[in-house]
């Protein structure tokens, strides 16, 4: 096993998204690339689960009903938590320009890409 294995083993990644069709794919590709994944239908089912202290990226839709995607960023952000986020959406503009954020993918997105963005935004700064 190599050490990026390793360490994608103990990665928790985070989806939101109010699609369960979207949420089933994005589970078992992160799955299959070796990342622990949990799965929440809204923004507020993430926070009242209060798993944020174990997520090392969100992966999180924008449109969603009672939260959006830049709203529980923004939340987050608030709360003193720099989670590296990426969106996938039909609507990519609505959160192109979000500070902080990794990368705002359009829907459906490309796995490679969603790949490469969440092996860029779990890299330490350097």
């Amino acid at each position: 096993m190599t050490q990026a294995t390793l360490l994608r083993n103990k990665t928790t990644i985070a989806v939101v998204d109010d699609d369960e069709s979207v949420r089933r794919a994005l589970d078992s590709l992160l799955r299959s690339s070796g990342y622990k994944v949990r799965t929440y239908c809204s923004a507020i089912e993430f926070l009242d689960a209060e798993a944020q202290a174990d997520t090392h990226c969100l992966v999180s839709d924008i449109q969603m009903p009672g939260m959006s995607g830049v709203e529980l960023h923004e939340r987050l952000g608030a709360m003193g938590l720099r989670i590296p986020t990426i969106f996938i959406t039909a609507y990519p503009d609505l959160g192109a320009h979000t500070p902080g954020l990794v990368a705002c993918l359009p829907k459906p997105c490309d796995a490679d890409k969603l790949l490469d963005c969440i092996e860029m935004a779990l890299r330490p700064a350097r």
